[in-house]
């Protein structure tokens, strides 16, 4: 692959540390839930990170797919859900994701049509298929 952009982000201390990229665009604290045993507070986490990739990049590949097939997009919601839990094959965690998909005005079978085209174009989609659970959840 030939890259067209790279990123770059610069991490301290793990999920208690921050995160700042490059750019210096983004600069946050990272702080674990307390849902995974942190303290929680004020700060981002790494599955907060990617939800917001994810659904970024997701929702342009949607706009992407209905232009090429001359459909108009409105109000387009993707609301990327991003969980963490125990994999029990090797007592560490895993990911998964489920996007909920809201494309008002759009008939539920081509929404749900689009949304899969979607889902076979992103980058995102690409790299996660085959390696965590992606529920697409056309609402």
């Amino acid at each position: 692959m030939k890259a067209l952009y790279t990123a770059s982000a610069t991490v301290h201390g793990g999920r208690e540390g921050s995160v700042e990229s490059s750019d210096g665009v983004l600069k946050h604290d990272l702080k674990m839930p307390k849902e995974l045993g942190g303290p929680g507070g004020q700060g981002t986490n790494p599955e907060q990170l990617f939800a917001a990739g994810y659904g970024a990049c997701y929702e342009s590949a949607l706009a992407n797919i209905a232009r090429k097939e001359g459909v108009k997009l409105q109000d387009v919601e993707v609301v990327s859900n991003v969980s963490i839990g125990k994999d029990d094959s090797d007592g560490g965690f895993r990911l998964a994701v489920r996007l909920d998909v809201k494309l008002p005005g759009i008939e539920r079978a081509q929404a749900q049509e689009l949304a899969e085209k979607a889902h076979a174009f992103c980058p995102y989609s690409k790299a996660t298929r085959g390696n965590i659970d992606v529920e697409l959840n056309v609402i």
